[in-house]
This record gives C-alpha cells, structure tokens and sequence, in this order.
C-alpha cells in the first residue's frame, strides 16, 4: 500500500482535565480523522504503536508527571517514524516564556504548540500537517522495507551463484567483504581482512599483474576484470576471479571499486591438466617424429600426415572440452537467469507508478535478458541449444531482413543483396540463421570502419562427393562478403575459435563466428570463411535442403497478455530440484492465477501424483539428480496417462529416440511464453 488508510491512522489524545478531550476528539471527527482517547498517562503510553498518526495532549496534564516513560518509547521508535505531538498550551503558554513547555519540546522532540482558546480551523490544519507528516514516515517506511527486500534477494542471488561481495574505498584503502568473498581467500568470517592481507594473500608471480589491473581501471574508468591465484595461510594454492565497477563522486573523482569474486581453483586446475596433457601429447609427437625422420628420410609424407592428423586430434579435443565447460557453464547460467528475470517481470507489476522502481527494473531486465543472448550463444558454440528445425524460405528471410541490416551497419556501409529465383526451402532454425546473418553483416561492418559495401547472395549447389566437413547432397549456401581489412592465414584459422577476436577490448565477445559455426554443425552444414590482408573477407554459411514445403503461417488466436484469462485457473505440478527456479516459477503462474503444487525431486512428483492425481499439468526441469525429467514423465504416464506435461531444459539434452508425447520450454523462459505453452496443451487437450 502507498499510504496508510484513514481508518487506520489514529489520533491518540490525553487530556483528562476539562472538555479538551471531548472537544479535540469533535474537531477530528469532523476533519475524518478517528481518535481515540487515553485517561491517564500509562495508558496513553501503552496506547502508542504504528497506527498512531498523531498524539493530542494538554500540556498541564504531563506538566508535573513523570514522563520516562514516554522518553523512553520516542527514543525506541523505528528510523522512519518520528511521532509528531501537538501540546495544547494555555494563552502565552509558549515555549518561549514557558519553561515546562520547553521540557516538552526537549522530551518529545516533533512537537507543534496550539495556545488555547484556539480557533477550530487553526487546530484542524495543524492536525492535517501532523497527519500529513506521519504518511511521509509510513511512505519512507514502505521503501525501507522494499530496500531490505531487494537487498536480501540480491544476497540469495549471490549466495546461489557463490559468488563474493566486496568493496574498495580508494581514499582509504578500506576493504570490506562479505563471509563468501573472506571464505574464497581462505579466511574464516571472524579473522580480520583488510586490503593489505588481500595483496598478501596474491601469488607474488601475479602481484604485479593484479595491481595493474586495479590502475589501469582507476585511470580509464574500465570494468575491473582479473584472474589471480592466491597462497591460503595453510600454503595451499588457489584461484580466484574478481570483477568490479568503478564508482565516481559528482567531479568524475574516482571513490570506490564495487565487485564480486568467484573461486575459480577447479577451473584453473582443470586447465593446467589441459595444459599438461597437451604437452604430453607434443612430446609424444615430437618423439615419434623424430623416430620416424631416423628411420628413413622417405615416409617423410607420412609424418606430415600424421602431424597434421594429430594436430586435428588436438583441436578437436580442445574444442570438445571447451564446448562441454561452456555448454555447462551457460546451462547453469540459464537456472540462474530464469530466477532473476521471473522475478524481475512479477516485480515489474508491482511497483505501481514508481518511475524510479520502474527504471531500475527495466535496466535490470535488459541486463538479464543480454546475458539470456550470452547464454544462447555459448550454447550455439557448445552445439547445445534448443533448435526449432523446420522448412525455411531462406530468399524470403534474408529478403525480410534487408532493412534490418542496413539500419544496423549504418549509413557509411552498403548493402547489397541478390536472391535467385525459385530457390528450395533449407532445413533450418529461422531464428537462428537470422541471428547469424545479423552477426555476419555486423562483423562485416565493424571490418570496414571508413565504410563500404556488403554483399549478401544466395546459390543453390551440389556437394558432389562427402568430406569430412559435409555429406554428399544440395545445398543452399548464404555469402556475406565485404571490403574490409581481410585477415591472413593465421587469424584465419583461428577465427572460429570461441573469445577469438580481432576487436579491441571491450568491442565483441569473440563468440560470434564460433556461434555461426556451431549453428552449421547443429544443422548437418558447415561455415567457410575465406580472406586475406587489404582483400575482405567471405563468409558462406552452407545450409541443406529441406525435403519438406514450407507451410503456411498460422496466425495465433490468443494474445500472451490474454493466454491465463483464455485457459482459467489450473492445477499445476511444478518440479525443480533448484529450489530458487522453483520459487520463482511457482511465483510466476500463481500471479497467472494457477493452484501449484511444488516439488523438488521426481520421487517426490510422484508420491504427489499418486496421493492426489487430479493435475491439470505437470511441469518438470529435465536435468535433475536421481530421476530426469523424462523418466519422471515415463513414470507419471504409468499413474496419470492422459496428464499433459512440459519439460524445460536449458539445452537440447534430450536423448535421441526418447519417445515422449511431451511439450518442450526453453530456458530461461518469461511468464509470456509460461502462459502460452499453458494454453497451447490447453487447447490441444480440449479438441482432443
């Protein structure tokens, strides 16, 4: 509520002497507001809470009493409440010929002096300022309470990705952590930490590096961004990573670095694994090809195909083991953005008009939903998205996008694009390759920064014979050349690698062409990339044909705003073994107007279905320990055959054959696309 009903607020009024109490408690009735009042002081002390707006006394009543305890309640009350007194005094009663008038105003603090006899208005007005006065305190009560709500959510998002507080006064060099950030130093919460045990516990191999990182984001005003090993007091060595923002006063004065910090140890253990494998495999190579050179100097051909087969066989495990940490890595971050933006959108509606609130969570949303984006293209890269493979128009795509792409590469860049006719549909995710021709065209741009021209085509053509890039068969190949720089043999070969990148610092995520390339995998095709110094460069996303027509667009019947009002309330089973996902989304269909039911495992979904089987869905994470998704979905047919269900993954991991008559959401979904995969197995259920 923004403010406290009248009916609600009282005026508490002690005037046990004369008609003042029956006159005062007259005055407010007709002004609307409801008193109530005290005989005695005890009584008019233990009267006084939250509800009370105002207090009325006369000032000869408390005169000679003993007013500890009242002292006493005022100096207990909240930070936002300061209880506005009105003393009625007689005439020249004042506080600045009467002493005891002064005690009070030194006792009670908010005090307003009405010398009597007093005019009705003016007791009526002074009482409306009181009233209006204890609204602010109950307003600024409300946003106390709000602060201390979103600080305790962005403590559980903290505590649910282990990740570290802290803050650094740069004037000072006053270090402040929370017990995660001590803990990721191997500190206990108790033992002190100050900046100079934070130097001290730095690997003296990075000390140098680490301290050059913190000036230089001082002097540029760059995101602070480091990876370190640190030296625990027991001698141990560990990892650790820290990101920070810097904060300025109003002169541009640098003040504070604000950050968090991670425990990377098993991550920098498994790359020194990596690393030492890897230099196990180049000796085992190196050996062997010395062996073979001393042997005989002819099957030389044969060593330099071995070499390059083992090369390959290094690559691909590099990228292999890349692409399971990423695709890992971005599944993860996938729960943990369902948490946040399904919080966020409830949030979003219950705000009200405050432009402030409204502000803050829209920045934050957009925030959320760019590291939704980040996810997908980790898990393009990894090969482990949820692809929508169908059909598609690929001349009516890019023809559709047209405008889109010029307005992206601004008005210094060209666009030119040649479409035959009478092309066939390839087998693709629209979606997906719009992205991908999106970051085409954007990396093409960025290539020629004194402008120029990009030419997008589509051909038809015929792989003749299977390599091990591409099976035999038609294709559709989508091109994208411009007039760039170019690159050379070396930053060629290395240009589909993932957080590869010629740009500056700052200016791509070097996960663009890596994302295209999964993309083409994912889709039985391939990614060719041809350039060379002060030529441009060629990008050709080569895609399959489709075997099948492209169907015809239906056109939905429902709004997403509308989809809970067309199904009406349902009963839903939600299962998450993430406690905070499964919060968040039982928040998001309770606000839809659902009855839901949780639970955190598959046994525990199934005792549920067997006690009380009357579901009208089940929905299920599909990654949980114990029993998957699916198997639970197997499990729950046997009790509840005919029970629709929706399993929501972070990626395509559902095994191959798995017969399942089942929904799929990605995640992380919104409460939109919640509502309407609800009314989709609604409505199949009902014409069924």
């Amino acid at each position: 509520m923004a403010t406290i009903p009248n009916r609600e607020a009282i005026g508490l009024i002690h005037a046990p002497l004369g008609r003042d109490a029956q006159i005062a408690a007259s005055l407010l009735q007709e002004a609307g507001i409801t008193s109530k009042a005290a005989s005695d002081l005890p009584t008019f002390v233990a009267s006084l809470d939250d509800n009370v707006a105002f207090a009325v006394m006369t000032e000869e009543a408390v005169r000679s009493a003993d007013l500890r305890s009242l002292a006493s309640w005022i100096e207990d009350q909240p930070s936002w409440s300061d209880l506005p007194f009105i003393i009625l005094t007689a005439r020249g009663g004042g506080p600045e010929r009467n002493p005891s008038a002064a005690r009070l105003l030194e006792v009670l603090g908010n005090v307003s002096f009405v010398e009597r006899p007093f005019h009705a208005t003016t007791f009526i007005s002074v009482a409306r300022s009181a009233m209006r006065g204890r609204r602010r305190q109950y307003e600024a009560r409300l946003r106390i309470e709000a602060l201390d709500e979103g600080e305790r959510r962005l403590q559980t998002a903290l505590d649910a990705g282990r990740l570290g507080a802290w803050e650094l006064d740069l004037a000072t060099n006053e270090l402040t952590t929370s017990t995660t950030c001590r803990r990721i130093f191997g500190r206990s919460p108790e033992d002190p930490f100050t900046y100079e045990d934070l130097l001290a516990a730095t690997h003296p191999e990075d000390l140098e590096r680490v301290q050059a990182a913190l000036r230089a984001s001082i002097a540029t005003g760059s995101d602070h961004a480091v990876e370190y090993r640190t030296v625990w007091k027991d001698g141990s060595i560990h990892g650790a990573e820290i990101r920070a923002q810097l904060h300025k006063d109003r002169a541009g004065r640098a003040i504070k670095l604000v950050g968090v910090s991670a425990d990377i140890t098993e991550r920098l253990k498994a790359e020194e694994q990596q690393r030492q494998l890897n230099e196990v495999l180049e000796e085992r190579v190196a050996e062997r090809t010395r062996e073979l050179e001393e042997a005989h100097a002819l099957v030389m051909a044969e060593v330099s195909q071995r070499e390059r087969a083992e090369e390959q066989l290094r690559q691909a495990q590099k990228m292999e083991a890349i692409g399971q940490l990423t695709g890992g890595v971005a599944h993860d971050f996938n729960n943990l953005l369902m948490a946040v933006l399904g919080n966020l959108e409830l949030l979003r509606k219950h705000v009200g008009d405050d432009i402030k609130a409204i502000r803050l969570i829209d920045g934050a949303l957009q925030g959320a939903k760019r590291g939704a984006s980040l996810t997908q293209r980790l898990l393009a890269f990894a090969r482990r998205q949820d692809l929508h493979i169908g059909p598609v128009d690929l001349a009516g795509l890019v023809m559709g996008m047209k405008d889109l792409l010029t307005r992206s590469v601004g008005s210094t860049v060209s666009v030119e694009v040649v479409v035959p006719d009478q092309l066939p549909p390839v087998s693709a995710d629209a979606n997906q390759v719009e992205l991908a021709l999106l970051n085409l065209a954007v990396n093409a741009r960025d290539a020629m920064p004194d402008g120029g021209a990009i030419r997008i085509d589509l051909r038809e053509t015929e792989q003749i014979s299977a390599t091990d890039a591409l099976a035999a068969g038609r294709y559709v190949v989508l091109s994208v050349a411009d007039q760039g720089h170019g690159m050379d043999e070396e930053t060629l070969q290395k240009a589909i690698e993932p957080f590869f990148s010629t740009k500056e610092l700052g200016k791509g995520t070097g996960l663009g062409l890596s994302m295209i390339h999964g993309l083409a995998l994912q889709l039985k095709g391939d990614l060719k990339l041809a350039s060379a110094p002060g030529k441009g460069t060629t990008a050709e996303l080569w895609i399959p044909i489709s075997t099948s027509s492209v169907p015809e667009q239906e056109q939905s019947q429902t709004a997403p705003d509308d989809a809970a009002n067309a199904v009406g309330p349902k009963r839903i089973l939600l299962v998450d073994d993430d406690v905070l996902i499964a919060m968040s989304s039982a928040d998001m269909l309770s606000d839809l107007g659902h009855e839901v039911f949780e639970a955190h495992s598959g046994q525990e979904a199934l005792a549920c279905l067997a006690d009380d089987g009357r579901f009208d869905l089940m929905i299920t994470d599909y990654s949980m320990p114990g029993m998957t998704g699916a198997e639970l979905a197997k499990a729950a047919r046997e009790i509840a055959p005919g029970l629709p269900i929706v399993i929501a993954s972070g990626y395509a991991e559902l095994p191959p054959g798995l017969d399942l008559d089942v929904a799929r959401l990605g995640k992380p979904y919104t409460q939109d696309q919640l509502a309407q995969e609800i009314l989709k197995l609604t409505a199949a259920g009902d014409r069924s």
